[in-house]
């Protein structure tokens, strides 16, 4: 089976690269750079192909796709700074990468018959209520600019294709690249106290842990839409801060506030990131483990 992957200079992409090699499927990496640009880490991902891509451009993306033949897409590539993508300035990239890009990819994939995998977000849901969010719900109120492009890529795969994997995610964590527990523990060590809201509740994705899931359901024909997070329950915020605080032995003193009290940020965020993960189950996929073990495993990945 070939995999081709795209985002690969992200976390997401990263782990999949080399869940790939270690089931020895052949996977050829993508992202826009010339040549790999993510962690140097010596892993797989680093020798594997790779195919610098714009996916904006959708006669680059045809030719490539059709050059390269895979048998599955798994499209990980994503604009996700989710506040600068408010800015009047940045929009009009946002809609190019998430949407028409997206819509690029799974054109692509119906012209040679692959397989596609599309990373999706509870940002597609309006954040109200404390049900959690059932995976086939299609009652779609993205709150932010980043949300309704990811609701259009989600749309244009399921337009275009019958062989697709919609997978929603959430609060995302992984080697690669940027994330909420990298930039807490910085933090932590030049703070005494800090603040975070504690009225926005879901949970973790461990990009390790997804990237096992992933390359599960590529090789089945369970097609439609899944919702997936680490295990371990909701929490907020505020409650993950003190446990990424609890397990790398740092004092800082976390105070819990509203969204309205912290303030800062442009984008609308949901308050209700609850994912519903049952059908995961009832496919016959193997759950991820709890947030608690996959925060440990993550902190000692880099060396904390």
């Amino acid at each position: 089976m070939k995999v081709f992957v795209t985002g690969v200079a992200g976390q997401l992409g990263h782990d999949v690269m080399n869940e790939l090699a270690r089931r020895g499927y052949q996977g050829v990496g993508s992202d826009i750079a010339p040549a790999y640009a993510g962690v140097q880490d010596g892993s797989a991902v680093t020798t594997m192909p790779y195919e610098p891509l714009d996916i904006t451009d959708g006669a680059a993306v045809e030719s490539v796709i059709a050059r390269v033949r895979p048998d599955v897409i798994v499209h990980c590539a994503a604009w996700t700074a989710v506040d600068l993508a408010e800015d009047e300035d940045k929009r009009d990239k946002v809609f190019a990468i998430n949407a028409r890009g997206t819509e690029n990819m799974a054109k692509a994939c119906k012209n040679v018959g692959a397989k596609m995998v599309y990373i999706s977000t509870d940002y597609v849901f309006d954040g109200q209520g404390t049900d959690p969010w059932k995976p086939d719900c299609k009652d779609y109120k993205p709150l932010n600019v980043y949300g309704q492009t990811k609701l259009e890529g989600e749309l244009a795969v399921s337009g275009l294709l019958e062989k697709f994997f919609i997978v929603r995610i959430a609060w995302v964590f992984g080697l690669n690249g940027k994330n909420f527990i990298k930039t807490m523990l910085n933090v932590g060590k030049t703070h005494d106290t800090v603040r975070v809201v504690n009225d926005q509740i879901g949970t973790p994705t461990y990009t390790y842990d997804l990237s096992r899931l992933l390359v599960d359901m590529i090789e089945t024909e369970k097609y439609g839409y899944y919702h997936a997070t680490n295990e371990g329950g909701f929490i907020s915020w505020y409650d993950f801060t003190k446990e990424i605080y609890r397990q790398a032995g740092l004092a800082t003193n976390v105070v819990p506030v509203t969204t309205a009290e912290y303030g800062l940020s442009k984008a609308a965020r949901p308050f209700n990131s609850r994912l519903d993960k049952g059908k995961l189950v009832e496919a016959g996929f193997k759950p991820l483990p709890t947030w608690q073990d996959a925060l440990s495993r993550y902190l000692k990945e880099i060396s904390v």
